[in-house]
């Protein structure tokens, strides 16, 4: 009976590993490809797409393929259907006269079930200008927030996390008074006698725990891992999951008529109080500090190195809130997509949009900075970030990954890596 049960508990532990194993490469294969190379092109030029659709690697014959093509999260310029001969059919777009980028979506049915993809060819990217404006007063509102924040002591609580430091590695759990609340966060120090530099992470959109960096601070360099909601970052999971379906659904739009109360006002700051405490920790070398992250982490990075000339360096992934009245302008803004409806488009909130738009803070970045997005981004939509990055007047590197979307692949994010510990650990 016992050996019963132990074949039957084997067999249940082998059927889940191989449902975890499932791949999620879909068995029918659509590829949308540009017919330039590195999927850009001259503004005025015409982009050919050329459209393969593959099942167990062997193209399909005489299957009818739907596409449209438009700029990118705007309306169609042109759909039709095709019919693929020998796998492939093409298609070609009309003259793209502006800088921007064109997408060209296609999609099958096969067997009932409809399989889709993309692609999104660049016009001259480099040319691409912000369409949203500086305020007079930008610099003073900055200014005067600083100020008032300097009033507030640091007040750091550090609390050690045992069961995540190691033999090398000392992990906290931290607290720093921030207006109108706390920013909370993970700090990773080497435990080692010396002076380090530091590496401030800053985080995507959402709410969520943070783990922390430890494994760049086993390389010797001081590590912090901010949230930006004013709630500890060690907490179950499930009290994220309340806060996010209720009282911080939306946070990106609280008060975005109202540029003194606006939610990311806090936000912003609370990155500058975390360089504050870093530059407190006796461990730090006082000289070296970069920050990085990734969608409303890459916009953060971009705006800590604008606002705060104690940062050294940047590296920002697909960086979100650039450009963000690009939609009353025709063409795509960045996420979060504030103008996208009628709802939002009040005039107020588009004159508080600017004091808040990574791109007003770009134009204020003077430390080398390290960028990195792909050209089928569906989120941080590539003319907005390109609009941002264009203005940067600073030492800085692009590295477009053109068929990435809202993710990296692992090679980006080693070389960011390696820029990184490059840049700091010289």
């Amino acid at each position: 009976m016992k050996a019963n049960r132990l074949t039957s508990l084997l067999l249940m532990l082998l059927i889940g590993t191989a449902l975890l194993a499932q791949p999620s490469k879909q068995l029918v294969q659509v590829i949308v490809s540009p017919d330039k190379t590195d999927w850009t092109y001259e503004k005025g030029d015409r982009a050919e797409f050329q459209i393969t659709v593959m099942r167990n690697n062997i193209p399909l014959e005489g299957i009818l393929v739907n596409y449209s093509i438009q700029p990118e999260l705007m309306e169609s310029w042109d759909e039709g259907t095709l019919t693929l001969k020998k796998g492939i059919a093409s298609v070609r777009a009309k003259a793209f006269k502006e800088p921007g980028f064109l997408r060209c979506q296609a999609s099958v049915e096969v067997d009932g079930k409809t399989y889709s993809s993309y692609a999104t060819a660049g016009f001259s990217p480099d040319e691409i200008q912000p369409v949203t404006t500086l305020p007079a007063d930008f610099e003073s509102f900055w200014d005067n927030a600083k100020t008032e924040l300097a009033r507030i002591p640091v007040n750091p609580v550090m609390t050690l996390m045992p069961e995540r430091s190691t033999s090398s590695v000392d992990v906290y759990h931290v607290s720093i008074d921030n207006i109108k609340g706390k920013i909370y966060g993970i700090l990773s120090v080497p435990k080692a006698e010396g002076k380090y530099p530091a590496l401030l992470h800053v985080p995507g959109a959402g709410i969520r725990p943070y783990q922390g960096d430890p494994w760049n601070a086993e390389k010797g360099i001081i590590t912090f891992q901010i949230g930006i909601h004013g709630i500890p970052v060690n907490l179950d999971p499930s009290v994220y999951d309340d806060l996010r379906s209720g009282a911080l659904d939306g946070y990106w739009r609280m008060n975005l008529d109202d540029k003194d109360n606006y939610y990311y006002k806090r936000v912003y700051l609370g990155c500058v109080r975390a360089v504050d405490f870093i530059e407190s920790l006796e461990e730090f070398n006082g000289r070296d500090i970069a920050v990085t992250g990734g969608s409303q982490g890459g916009a953060l990075s971009i705006i800590t190195a604008g606002l705060d000339d104690r940062v050294d360096y940047l590296a920002a992934f697909y960086p979100a809130l650039s450009d963000l009245t690009g939609f009353l302008h025709g063409r795509a803004g960045g996420w979060p997509h504030l103008f996208r409806d009628e709802a939002t488009n009040k005039p107020e909130k588009v004159e508080t949009s600017k004091y808040f738009d990574v791109v007003n803070f770009a134009r204020f970045v003077k430390v080398p900075g390290w960028y990195s997005w792909g050209y089928n981004d569906n989120v941080c939509p590539p003319t907005s970030m390109h609009a941002a990055y264009n203005v940067i007047d600073a030492e800085k590197e692009l590295h477009v990954f053109q068929e990435t979307q809202h993710w990296t692949f692992p090679e980006q994010q080693q070389i960011r890596n390696d820029w990184i510990a490059e840049k700091l650990l010289k």
